[in-house]
């Protein structure tokens, strides 16, 4: 598989290595504002890099607490187990943070696991709650090819975009700036299965696999893929974030 290239002009950082709360950083005068969710797993600096370098003012909170007053953007990045991201999540109180942040229409984006942690459930390691956002279940993706084959889990590399049929377009969403069939940089081994069509933005296809890749209802979002890795248009995807 190719090896990632970071969006030009970003920095990269080690997958996993934290930043701590802090003020809003630095960023031009009328920046949008995010406010990033930081619960000790997960690509944190890779993504608020990424969105500095799209011009966002950003914000690191770790718990609840560290919050005086509802963001007007929220980002909830991540890698590794479900069940370890939703363990943090409750034990620093940001669970209900996340549902009483999607509850005042604001938007929100989950990256990769905190894509998956959106659902309803988990399956990786039995099965176990997640935020309840959105119907349905994250399950592996599966080994076996449409052929009969077997191919590698997980799923790492380049995969191309593509619209579900329930999607006629992909406007006032984060993949608006989005040419259909482009590829975005993925490394999972479990994916979300909503239970929704309407709820999938979009899908990817390992192997004749279908897998679903992004998620949207209404004010709340969700990228199977990481878009910080993902060059020039997963910078897009954030930029399209910002704009909503």
């Amino acid at each position: 598989m190719s090896a990632a290239r970071p969006p030009e002009g970003a920095h990269t950082a080690a997958e996993g290595e934290g930043t701590p709360a802090s003020a809003p950083t630095s960023a031009p005068v009328g920046a949008r504002s995010v406010t990033v969710i930081d619960y000790g797993i997960g690509n944190l600096l890779n993504v608020v890099r990424a969105l500095q370098h799209c011009g966002a003012s950003v914000r690191v909170v770790q718990d609840a607490a560290g919050l005086q007053a509802m963001p007007e953007r929220l980002v909830l990045p991540g890698v590794g187990a479900f069940i370890g991201g939703m363990v943090e999540m409750r034990q620093r109180g940001l669970d209900d943070l996340m549902r009483r942040f999607a509850a005042t229409g604001r938007p929100l984006l989950g990256i990769c696991v905190g894509a998956q942690m959106l659902f309803d459930a988990g399956q990786e390691f039995g099965e176990h709650p997640g935020l309840g956002l959105l119907a349905g279940r994250v399950q592996p993706v599966p080994e076996a090819t449409p052929s009969g084959g077997r191919h590698r889990i997980p799923h790492i590399g380049w995969s191309a975009l593509v619209r579900p049929p329930a999607r006629a377009t992909w406007a006032h969403s984060p993949l608006a700036q989005m040419p259909e069939g482009q590829s975005m940089y993925f490394v999972h081994s479990f994916a979300p299965v909503p239970a929704d069509e309407a709820h999938r933005l979009a899908d990817t296809f390992y192997d004749g696999v279908r897998i679903c890749a992004a998620v949207g209802r209404d004010n709340i979002w969700g990228c199977q893929f990481h878009p910080e890795r993902s060059a020039e248009h997963g910078l897009g995807v954030l930029r399209s974030f910002l704009a909503l």
